[in-house]
Parts: C-alpha cells; structure tokens; sequence
C-alpha cells in the first residue's frame, strides 16, 4: 500500500501571522494522525516561521515554486538550497498557474525537479489538461508530454522522491471536480506511463495525487479510487477544519 500523501498549496494566501494561526489550528487537529504524510505549502515569506511552528509535529514544509540554480544574480528568484535552510523538505514545480500565468515550459519544470533532487528536497511535480485539450481529445497527448519531458534525465532511484499531482486545470479553483471516475482512468494513465519510463517497481511506488478543488464533500470518494494516493488542496486548505476533514479521509 502507497502512504497516501495530503498537501495544502495556500497560493498566493496568508500573511506570516495569518499562516502561524493557521499551521497551530491545524497542528491540533492532525495531531493524532498516522499513516498519512501532511504537507503544507505557504508563501515565501512564511516559509521560516512556519517551519520553527512546526517542529516537532507530523505536517512537513514544502515551497510553491523554485529557481533551477543554486545562486546567482537571479533577481527575485529562490533556489533549493535556500528552501532547504528555510525548513523545507518538498516544493511544487509545475503547476498549472506557473506554466498557464507564467509560461514555464516542461523542459524548465523538468530542470527544477533535477535541483530540487540535487538538493536532497522531494518534487511535487505537477501535471494536467486543460479543458479545450481534453475536450478536443487531447488529454492523453498533453499527459504523455509533460510526464516524459518532465521526468526527463531522471531513473528509478531519483523518482522514490517525486510526487505527481494531477490537476485537470478546468478544475482548479472552479469548484468543479472531474468525476472519482475521470480522475482514476487519468491516475491509471499517468502510472502507466511511470511504467513504460521506468519499470514496474516504479511505477507501483509512486505516489499519484489529484488536485483540482478537493473538498472535505468529495475527498473520499477521490481517496476510494485505486491510483489515487492522495490530493493537492488548494481552497479548502486554507481553513484548519476542512484541511484537516481532508487528511482524515475515509475511504468509500
């Protein structure tokens, strides 16, 4: 059985003092919580004092985005390195607001994963279609792409720390939701293709999460599906009783 995996990504959200008020109403109410991994994922500037908040507990800290170089003159950019001393064991690269709003392109997604393993920190690596793509059949071409570009250059070792999230981007801060089943034939697709990359072992091993306005109403029937090893909640992780109604998902 895959350790099911449940990330909060508060986006553009949350003051220090807001995140710290937060993270200690959540603390209280995961505390008791076994055999789930809980990650939380603020702004830049959180990121210190969410970490000394959360010492001690059992949610882990990962960064919404990284740059691809350790230093340098990058202006405005924060690298692995400087993640990893602010408290951070993952970031996400990928996600769909960074190649929609910002047009990162899977070839860079893919460099950021490889600094962000060089750095001994786990990638969240995100993936999905937008509506037009799957309406147009192309869902399956898109997918195809992003997983083999970016998982370019990496081998069965370097994925034990990659998780996937799939976020159909029609789905993303909509409030709609693709159907538990839309999500475990994408789930189904996605490690499939994990295993044609790589081998059997890997593709069995990787953790596969769907993002896409995850609420604590649907989470299970999400979580009951077999290739659905957990969730990148955006919303609903911004408030401590529905993040924490997510984490304690039970299966349908």
């Amino acid at each position: 059985m895959r350790r099911p995996f449940i990330a909060g990504n508060w986006k553009l959200q949350k003051t220090i003092g807001e995140a710290l008020e937060l993270v200690e109403a959540l603390k209280k109410q995961v505390a008791g919580v076994d055999g789930v991994d809980i990650v939380v994922a603020p702004v830049f500037t959180a990121l210190t004092k969410v970490a000394e908040a959360l010492d001690g507990s059992n949610i882990s800290l990962a960064a919404q985005n990284c740059y691809t170089e350790k230093s340098g003159a990058y202006t405005g950019e924060v690298s692995p390195p400087f993640l990893k001393d602010a408290g951070c064991s993952y970031a996400i690269v990928g996600h769909s607001e960074r190649r929609q709003i910002f047009g990162e392109t899977s070839a860079f997604v893919n460099a950021k994963v490889k600094a962000l393993l060089d750095e001994g920190l786990q990638a969240i690596f995100c993936i999905g279609e937008t509506l037009q793509e799957r309406e147009s059949d192309q869902m399956y071409d898109v997918l195809s792409a992003q997983v083999k570009e970016g998982l370019t250059g990496l081998d069965a070792a370097d994925m034990q720390n990659v998780v996937i999230a799939y976020e159909p981007v029609w789905a993303i801060g909509t409030g709609k939701t693709a159907s538990n089943e839309q999500a475990g034939e994408a789930h189904a697709f996605i490690r499939g293709l994990v295993r044609g990359l790589f081998d059997e072992e890997t593709a069995e091993a990787v953790r596969i999460l769907y993002g896409g306005s995850v609420k604590p109403g649907n989470v299970d029937g999400l979580m009951a599906q077999p290739d659905v090893d957990g969730a990148l909640v955006g919303g609903a992780s911004l408030q401590a009783d529905d993040f924490a109604r997510i984490v304690k998902f039970e299966r349908a």
